[in-house]
């Protein structure tokens, strides 16, 4: 518990640490090279799943009309062309590699809290790219965590998107809810089952406790791989009402 409490006091001693990510000194969480990296980038994404698309998909004109190519609504990878999923938007800070998986195991399954601030750091500099000056985004009116089951919940002691979630800048513009969207049923982890199978996973994992009618909603995740979580929560929301569903991603697989 001290370790865990330790770095919050010291910083607000002002004394000097270790950058979480690099353990350089500094004053605060991270260096000021750490916290340039966590801004992320503004390489081409699907703008429904988030995966990395090819440099040089867009014009100029493109990117002048509408802003950096994160936020272009001409990007599309080839599978949402064909099948679009039940979101309207996904926006992902980070690439899952080295050292933002590192940071994501810490939170995840070692319980560094003090992990969850720095990613929600990378998580709203994503968000403010993505609001292009043309692109009709609607503001999310409700915030909801992609939820755990009561056992993992039991097991771990805490939800790492609930955490991200709470130290998100903008949630005053908002609300977060951490009880809207439930899991129904403990399913296996999604990281042990091949690509194929993770959908039947999930079929039906998720409920929604109250109706949503209107409700402009965003659902918050720390890894997005195949994207069946997010897809499944969405389509779950849909069928309660809401209005749009989009997905705020800290990292995504490449």
């Amino acid at each position: 518990m001290l370790k865990r409490l330790f770095p919050r006091w010291r910083m607000g001693l002002g004394w000097p640490g270790q950058c979480l990510l690099c353990r350089q000194w500094c004053q605060g969480r991270c260096c000021p090279d750490c916290t340039r990296r966590l801004e992320g980038d503004d390489r081409p994404r699907c703008i429904t799943c988030g995966l990395l698309l090819p440099e040089g998909l867009a014009g100029e004109d493109d990117l002048d009309a509408w802003g950096p190519p994160s936020a272009s609504p001409h990007f599309h990878c080839g599978r949402c062309l064909q099948k679009p999923p039940p979101l309207l938007r996904c926006v992902v800070a980070l690439d899952y590699a080295f050292p933002w998986d590192q940071c994501l195991q810490a939170l995840k399954f070692r319980a560094r809290l003090e992990m969850a601030p720095l990613l929600a750091q990378s998580l709203e500099a994503a968000l403010s790219r993505a609001q292009a000056p043309r692109l009709a985004l609607p503001a999310a009116t409700l915030v909801l965590p992609i939820p755990l089951s009561a056992q993992r919940l039991r097991e771990r002691g805490f939800n790492q998107s609930l955490e991200i979630t709470r130290h998100l800048p903008g949630r005053r513009q908002y609300r977060v809810c951490a009880r809207t969207l439930v899991r129904t049923r403990h399913t296996q982890r999604q990281s042990e089952l091949p690509l194929a199978e993770r959908l039947a996973n999930l079929r039906r994992a998720f409920a929604v406790t109250r109706p949503l009618d209107g409700q402009h909603v965003a659902i918050v995740d720390d890894v997005m791989t195949s994207g069946a979580t997010l897809f499944e929560a969405a389509a779950a929301l849909h069928r309660a009402g809401a209005a749009t569903v989009q997905a705020w991603v800290v990292a995504r697989t490449p």
